[in-house]
């Protein structure tokens, strides 16, 4: 739902919402202004992370789950709903940020309760394909937003979809949202939440109470957990986000509206080429779980990350020079390398390297810094340097940056495969 949601989003952004919300500029500012709402999202996650994440940590994940896909979904189908710049002039962008930012607020926790629930359910020994599934949800829901696009694309000529295709898949996503809600209702707490030493009838301890309580249990875990300094571990986590999220904006965003702006190519062409790289990824996301249940989490984020590196300059060279198909050959790659594969690791591996009092928190807040440094800035960031330089070669080159940072936070990480997710303190 999650996916599908801001899917939903940076598609209309790329694809529409220049022409929608930005009419009066020319499409190069168009875009970036229409990459610029879709960023401010990024900004409101953060603050829904540290403000659920707490509460997810306090009184558990279930709760938050559900509140989270409340907001998000009413907030989406909100925007299908809203009147344009033809109809109501500045005031129609203001209404479009403002859902964008109830949108956000409410995602911040949405993946890092997936990823926790998903983790502190998994046995152990498949732990990496168990929470890999959280990818396989992403996908889902970008798969479901790139395929209403791709229809709308195919179907409605361009007068239809600026008048009213747009508001289809925004719309339709209430009926979603439905089928959320009441799957969360369903869930059991997690397991891991209800065994830690700090929780009591539900409610996880206060820092004093708990330190009373470690006081009378000097040689427990909870003395563990409250003495050890934080930060180590949550840096780590960031760099390891970075990669992925920076890839991800590039891939999945920018490079739709990129491709269409200014190459010049049917905007079906990329936006086809993330469902199809969306439905390798269903192949793509368990087998790098697996692979990393076998050989370890450290070794499959240095592979990926230099396997990224290795071919950003070529991907971007066939998108900008070739025809369609090099253009979905080099989206196929990259999103497959580059996004989908360190998702699956990613997904395992910032929940084992938290303790358990502080899991959610970190890990929420990990993964939205690193979203409103790398997924948030960076198209922007593509968007203008590509108009300054005229060329492709930003894109690649940013594409190696943030993939070099994953592979320097990947070498000096801990190796948590197995780790014993109960235990108070961090990884390191």
């Amino acid at each position: 739902m999650e996916f599908m949601d801001f899917q939903l989003y940076s598609l209309a952004a790329a694809i529409v919402f220049n022409k929608i919300f930005f009419p009066d500029v020319s499409p190069a500012i168009g875009l970036i202004a229409a990459m610029a709402t879709y960023g401010v999202g990024y900004v409101a996650r953060l603050a829904g992370a540290v403000y659920f994440g707490r509460m997810g940590d306090r009184l558990g994940r279930k709760k938050v789950l559900v509140i989270t896909i409340v907001m998000m979904g009413v907030s989406t189908t909100l925007i299908g709903a809203l009147p344009t710049y033809a109809s109501i002039g500045i005031l129609a962008p203001i209404l479009l940020v403002a859902l964008r930012l109830v949108q956000g607020f409410g995602a911040g926790a949405e993946i890092a309760g997936a990823t926790v629930m998903l983790a502190e359910y998994a046995p152990a020994p498949r732990r990496g394909l168990v929470a890999s599934l959280v990818s396989l949800g992403t996908n889902s829901g970008t798969l479901a937003a790139s395929g209403l696009w791709a229809i709308l694309l195919a179907v409605l000529s361009e007068d239809q979809l600026l008048s009213w295709g747009w508001r289809l898949p925004f719309l339709l996503s209430f009926l979603l949202l439905i089928f959320a809600v009441w799957l969360r209702r369903s869930l059991k707490e997690s397991p891991v939440f209800e065994e830690r030493p700090d929780v009591v009838d539900g409610v996880a301890m206060t820092r004093g109470e708990l330190e009373d309580t470690a006081k009378q249990e000097p040689a427990g875990g909870l003395e563990v957990g409250l003495k050890q300094r934080k930060g180590k571990a949550f840096f780590v986590a960031l760099g390891l986000r970075f990669g992925q999220a920076g890839n991800s904006g590039l891939v999945q965003t920018f490079l739709v509206g990129y491709i269409a702006t200014n190459l010049d190519f049917e905007r079906s062409v990329p936006t086809d080429a993330i469902l199809y790289g969306s439905l390798l990824g269903f192949l793509t996301v368990p087998v790098v779980g697996i692979l990393g249940d076998r050989f370890g989490r450290r070794p499959m984020y240095i592979a990926l990350t230099l396997l990224t590196i290795v071919t950003a300059f070529p991907a971007m060279l066939l998108i900008a020079h070739g025809g369609a198909a090099a253009v979905m050959l080099g989206m196929i790659v990259a999103l497959n390398v580059g996004v989908l594969g360190l998702f699956s690791l990613e997904s395992v591996t910032m929940a084992e390297l938290f303790g358990s009092r502080t899991r959610f928190t970190q890990l929420a807040v990990a993964k939205e810094i690193g979203g409103v440094l790398a997924t948030a800035i960076g198209p922007v960031l593509a968007a203008t340097l590509t108009a300054v330089t005229d060329s492709w070669w930003p894109i690649a080159g940013m594409l190696v940056v943030y993939s070099l940072i994953t592979l320097v936070s990947a070498v000096l990480a801990p190796e948590t495969r197995g780790r014993d997710l109960v235990r108070l303190e961090d990884a390191l």
